[in-house]
């Protein structure tokens, strides 16, 4: 297979997703983030739609790309401007970047709808918008919008847009499934037709694909595209964008390499792809998705007591690729379904020394079961888990012993949020501390008092942070009487680690979690 090219978007197509922003230093750390990961282009934005894209234009050129190449955004002219003349034609090339992609309306229904203009009309824009951006910019791209859809539309006028981007001197046409509905039977039949019909007519130019995933075939079609001789694959990191999102290149960039010998510069780096994924929901203030193939947490996790046993001896019974490969690791699931593997495998990660004949794993293993009827779980709280086991073999310190704690939330007018005081009294070394903090809510009040009663005896704790805060209710039928779950997910400047704790009060459930994720620092740091 020849090289391919990698083309991003998400810093255009990918910001037009509900609930993903970006600002132009998140715009540019993600670009540079791209560059060493390998991707050969990046599209950074329309010029002019906005202050952040005018001002990544701007920002971009003090810094010196290893790889990638840039591309600016666009559609063709608009028909009432002379090329020379339209605001949007001047504006790619002011951004001087080496790369620039315009987009053309290739469905008959767009150009009479869309645009109001005659079918020759569109043809003429097509070719004179090509031609006069082709002599300032080394590589230019041409997104044949809509093209599945104009195809099974109108053949001959879909076929006749790519005619004129190819004699208008386009690098790349780049085939666009811009509603997402087109199937991969479909592609494969269009683009084979596509290319007899490119054949028959002596032209030879690279075919792209930009797929959108609302018939969740994206991806699908995509690899399709490459397998029948597309050379640019378009995409978006984790498959953000418009809709239900687009072709998501952390996935298709590992099957090209792995499993369909694609050749591109990214390839060989895909040890950073995980890290680059969600660094790229980090940046973006999203969760990360974790059921996503390739980079997500849960990728390679393993949580049936057979499935463990069957990985433990070789890992290709439940895993399609090696997780580093792609820079993800192998989890091993503590649930009520695992079993005495699961359970010696947790020990060995955590460095406890366990044999399969010792009594405590059973042990673990009932006490285990037994929480997680209650409203356990140990999937995202791997700390609570680990502390568990050492309880069970009594190598746990108590660092401090409650003694008891109150919690004030106080409302006093309509208008005004609640003011919330947590009173905590506990023993640590040998001396009873009794202090009271005010807080954002009554957890948050609580946790705050906790601290300030341990920071003195333990100085580490004030380089701790929650990160996040999960409630969960486990049996809504019982309304505001039922049991809850909370998880909670902390860190210091080396690590993450997640607690958990079950009650049918929220502020007792919090404090099970707190006083796991203090208990587990400082035996981390061993205090």
């Amino acid at each position: 297979m020849s090289d391919l090219v990698i083309y991003d978007t998400t810093l255009r197509d990918g910001t037009q997703a509900a609930n993903f922003n970006l600002s132009t230093a998140d715009k540019i750390r993600i670009t540079l983030k791209l560059d060493q990961l390998g991707v050969d282009y990046i599209e950074g934005g329309w010029p002019g739609a906005n202050p952040v894209t005018t001002e990544y234009f701007n920002e971009i050129r003090k810094h010196d790309l290893k790889h990638t190449r840039l591309t600016a955004f666009g559609s063709t002219r608009n028909f009432k401007n002379r090329p020379e003349d339209d605001p949007n034609l001047k504006a790619l090339i002011e951004a001087g970047t080496p790369g620039i992609t315009i987009f053309g309306k290739t469905w008959d229904v767009h150009v009479r709808d869309a645009l109001q203009i005659g079918l020759d009309d569109n043809l003429t824009i097509i070719d004179d918008s090509l031609r006069y951006l082709r002599p300032h910019v080394e590589h230019l791209f041409y997104d044949a919008e809509h093209f599945f859809d104009g195809f099974k539309g109108d053949r001959d006028y879909a076929l006749a847009t790519i005619d004129r981007a190819i004699e208008a001197g386009a690098d790349c046409i780049v085939l666009c499934d811009t509603n997402g509905g087109t199937l991969p039977m479909e592609v494969a039949e269009i683009i084979k037709a596509l290319q007899d019909h490119l054949a028959a007519a002596g032209k030879n130019v690279d075919l792209g694909i930009h797929a959108h995933n609302d018939s969740e075939s994206a991806v699908a079609n995509s690899l399709i595209a490459v397998s029948m001789g597309a050379r640019q694959v378009q995409g978006t990191m984790n498959g953000v964008g418009e809709r239900c999102g687009n072709a998501n290149l952390t996935t298709i960039m590992p099957a090209l390499a792995l499993k369909m010998s694609g050749q591109f510069a990214a390839a060989a780096n895909l040890a950073r792809l995980t890290e680059t994924s969600r660094y790229v929901s980090e940046l973006a203030n999203m969760a990360h998705n974790p059921y996503q193939a390739y980079v997500g947490a849960a990728a390679f996790a393993h949580k049936g007591g057979i499935h463990v046993h069957a990985v433990q001896k070789n890992p290709r019974t439940y895993e399609h690729i090696e997780p580093e490969k792609v820079g993800n690791t192998r989890r091993i699931l503590i649930s009520d379904q695992s079993g005495r593997g699961n359970v010696l495998l947790k020990a060995k990660q955590f460095g406890i020394d366990l044999e399969s004949d010792d009594p405590a794993v059973t042990g673990i293993l009932g006490q285990l079961k037994e929480l997680e009827q209650k409203g356990y779980q140990y999937e995202g709280a791997e700390a609570s888990f680990e502390l568990l086991m050492r309880k069970a073999l009594g190598t746990c310190r108590d660092y401090f012993d409650l003694h008891g704690f109150r919690v004030i939330s106080q409302k006093t007018e309509a208008e005004l949020p609640p003011q919330d005081e947590a009173t905590i009294r506990i023993e640590v070394k040998g001396e009873m501390v009794h202090t009271a903090a005010l807080g954002e809510g009554p957890v948050n009040a609580l946790d705050k008092a906790l601290r300030k009663a341990l920071t003195h005896f333990y100085p580490s704790l004030a380089e701790m942070e929650l990160k996040d805060f999960k409630v969960r209710v486990l049996a809504s039928e019982h309304g505001t009487g039922a049991q809850v779950r909370v998880l909670i997910l902390s860190s210091d400047q080396h690590s993450e680690w997640g607690t958990v704790g079950v009650s049918h009060d929220i502020i007792e459930a919090s404090w099970q979690a707190l006083v796991d994720s203090i208990t587990y620092k400082l035996m981390k740091d061993a205090v």
